[in-house]
C-alpha cells in the first residue's frame, strides 16, 4: 500500500465515518477534510474536525504506520506543529508535535474492496490500467473530465510562455517568435529550432524581410549548414550573403550535428522546414497581431499558404538534385501549428492580459480541427473513445502520458469512479 491510496480515502471520505474514533476513544466528526498539499510540509492544510464536543481547525498528515512520523523527523520539525489529527493504516505508536504535546490519532477504516481495486488498477499490464473498464464509462462523465484536462493541459502550456515571457521582460512578439521556431521542429527538431530562435535576433529578421536569398542565408546560417565547403551554386550564394550578415549582426550558429534527418521523411528534413519557414517570416509581417485579432478560425488558413522557395522544388538538401515536387505547406502540418503554437499562445496571452476571449478562441480553435492521427488516439479509438476533433485527440494525450503512463489513478477522475465503483 501506499500513502498517495490513504490520501484517496481521507480525501472523498470513503473511510467508515460513522464509527471514526482516535485511538483514545473520541469519536470523530470530519467537517472539511482539507486542501491537499502537494509541496513539502502536511498532507492537508485547513481541515477542520470535531472530537466529541471541541472543534479544531489545522493540518492532517497521513502515513501508513504511526510509526512514520519519527521516521521522518516530524516530531522535530515546527511546519508540523499544526497538525490536528495522524490519519494512519496501522497506529503503531503515539506520536507528539516539537513541544511535546500528543497528537490524535484515527486508524482508518474502510472498505477492502477499494483497495483490491486500486491494487488491481495497479497491477494492471494493459494499455491503460483502466481498459477493461473505460467502455462503462458514462459519455457525460467522460467529456467533463476531459475538459478539465484539456484546460489543464493549456495551464502547463501557459506556464512555459509566461516562463518566456519573463525571461523576455513581457516581449510578446519575441516570445510568440521563439515559439514559432520551435513549432516548426514537429518534436524531432524542436531543440534545434529553439536554439536558432535564441540564436537570431528578430531585429535581423526583420531588416532582411524583404529578400528571400538573405532570409535563407540567416536562418541556414545559423543553424550551421553554411560552416563547410558548399555542395552547389546557390548553397555558395547563400554561404557569402550569410557571412556578410554574420559580420553585421555578430551571429554564432547553432551546431549542425543537433539537426536529426534520420527515420524522417525527405518532406520533413529540418532543411525543408527551415527553408518554408524563411518564407512564413517573409511574407508574414504583423503575423501576431493578425493572429490576435482574427474573428473567423478559417482566417487563419491563409497564413499557411506558403511555399519554400524554387531551389527547394528540386531539393531536400544541398547538392542533392531531386524530382520536382513543390514544398508547400501542408494542412496538417499547418493544424498542427495552430495546436500547439497559436492554442497555447492565445491561451497565455489571454492569462496575461486578464482577458477571457482569447482563450474562448483558443477552445474555439481546437473544436473546428480535425483530431491528431497518432498512435495514442487510435488506441483510445480501439477502447471505443470517440475522438471527434482536436480539443479531445489534446486532452486523451494529456491524460494517457500524465496519468495513465505514469499509473496515477487516484489523480484521475476515471479512476476514482472505478475505485470508489461510482
Amino acid at each position: 500500500m501506499k500513502e498517495d491510496f490513504l490520501q484517496f480515502i481521507w480525501r472523498f471520505g470513503l473511510f467508515n465515518k460513522d464509527s471514526a474514533t482516535t485511538t483514545d476513544n473520541q469519536n470523530i466528526t470530519v467537517l472539511n477534510p482539507g486542501i491537499i498539499n502537494k509541496d513539502a510540509g502536511p498532507d492537508f492544510f485547513n481541515a477542520k474536525i470535531k472530537t466529541d464536543e471541541i472543534i479544531w481547525a489545522g493540518n492532517i498528515e497521513i502515513h501508513i504506520n504511526a510509526s512514520d512520523w519519527k521516521r521522518h523527523k516530524h516530531n522535530t520539525d515546527k511546519s508540523y506543529d499544526n497538525v490536528i489529527l495522524h490519519v494512519v493504516k496501522n497506529a503503531d505508536c503515539d506520536i507528539f508535535r516539537s513541544d511535546g504535546s500528543k497528537i490524535p490519532a484515527l486508524e482508518i477504516q474502510y472498505d477492502v474492496k477499494l483497495e483490491k481495486r486500486y491494487n488491481e488498477l495497479l497491477s494492471s499490464t494493459t494499455w491503460i490500467a483502466c481498459q477493461n473498464y473505460i467502455g462503462n464509462m458514462e459519455t457525460f462523465k467522460m467529456k467533463h473530465f476531459l475538459n478539465r484536462i484539456m484546460i489543464e493541459r493549456l495551464e502547463q502550456r501557459s506556464a512555459h510562455i509566461c516562463k518566456i515571457l519573463s525571461d523576455t521582460k513581457n516581449d510578446f512578439k519575441e516570445v510568440f517568435y521563439r515559439l514559432l521556431f520551435r513549432s516548426f521542429g514537429f518534436g524531432t527538431n524542436t531543440l534545434p529550432f529553439e536554439l536558432l530562435a535564441q540564436s537570431t535576433p528578430l531585429a535581423a529578421i526583420n531588416k532582411h524581410r524583404d529578400s528571400i536569398l538573405q532570409m535563407e542565408a540567416l536562418l541556414f546560417g545559423q543553424a550551421g549548414f553554411l560552416n563547410e565547403q558548399p555542395l552547389d551554386d546557390y548553397q555558395s550564394q547563400l554561404q557569402k550573403e550569410y557571412k556578410f550578415l554574420q559580420n553585421k549582426f555578430e551571429l554564432k550558429p547553432v551546431e549542425k550535428h543537433l539537426w536529426k534527418f534520420m527515420r524522417l521523411r525527405p518532406a520533413n528534413f529540418p532543411t525543408v522546414r527551415i527553408a518554408q519557414l524563411a518564407k512564413l517570416l517573409m511574407q508574414t509581417d504583423g503575423l501576431l497581431a493578425k493572429i490576435i485579432t482574427f474573428k473567423k478560425p478559417e482566417e487563419l488558413n491563409v497564413f499557411f499558404e506558403f511555399k519554400a522557395s524554387e531551389y527547394w522544388d528540386t531539393h531536400y538538401n544541398f547538392g542533392k538534385e531531386t524530382d520536382k515536387r513543390i514544398k508547400s505547406f501542408g494542412k496538417k502540418s499547418a493544424e498542427k501549428i495552430i495546436i500547439n503554437l497559436i492554442v497555447p499562445y492565445l491561451f497565455a496571452y489571454g492569462k496575461a492580459k486578464g482577458e477571457e476571449r482569447y482563450s474562448e478562441k483558443a477552445f474555439d480553435l481546437l473544436e473546428i480541427i480535425s483530431p491528431e492521427k497518432n498512435n495514442i488516439a487510435a488506441g483510445w479509438e480501439s477502447m471505443g473513445v470517440k475522438v471527434e476533433n482536436a480539443f479531445y485527440s489534446q486532452a486523451l494525450i494529456q491524460l494517457k502520458t500524465v496519468y495513465c503512463n505514469n499509473k496515477q489513478c487516484l489523480k484521475c477522475a476515471i479512476g476514482k469512479n472505478i475505485i470508489d465503483k461510482k
